[in-house]
């Protein structure tokens, strides 16, 4: 069997981050997921840190749905660690079971971004999951904490919040 990866994520650098605004709501970003064999323990279970590898997807994603390309934050020096993750297992989700990873921001302090997000079934009748992220912003070449906002990004962030 061929796996078609042209259905998979990507994340091609452009080199130029987009500053239009794709997407400025306040409402939950959407994105799709499905539980394949290598995603589950012994027990056909989504093994716990597949979640993790979700939440970050879904994150990219919801980044690029309002004009902020992820590679591009790369290319220029810029990247946005996890520091802080708190997540909370309400049901196991099964091999071939597809799933919504909802995400939105909750608040934006400086460089910090505080991000809620749920995981549930596309009818959105079952929570397997909630979760809160927080990012910050760091300068690669100083391996440093940025002391503000990268302009693009700023003005992305602010229109979505409103």
């Amino acid at each position: 069997m061929v796996l078609d990866v042209s259905k998979q994520p990507q994340l091609p650098t452009t080199n130029i981050i987009q500053p239009q605004l794709l997407a400025a709501s306040t409402d939950w970003f959407e994105y799709r997921v499905k539980a394949y064999p290598h995603q589950t323990d012994y027990a056909g279970m989504v093994w716990h840190g597949t979640y993790l590898t979700w939440l970050e997807e879904a994150r990219i994603e919801w980044l690029r749905s309002i004009g902020v390309d992820f590679a591009d934050l790369v290319a220029v020096g810029c990247s946005m660690p996890v520091v802080e993750l708190s997540i909370r297992y309400h049901l196991p989700i099964s091999m071939g079971v597809e799933a919504v990873i909802k995400t939105r921001m909750v608040e934006m302090k400086g460089v910090r971004l505080n991000l809620e997000n749920e995981v549930r079934s596309p009818d959105a009748t079952i929570l397997y999951t909630t979760a809160q992220v927080t990012l910050v912003t760091v300068d690669l070449e100083k391996g440093k904490v940025m002391r503000q906002l990268p302009p693009v990004m700023k003005d992305a962030l602010e229109k979505v919040r409103g």
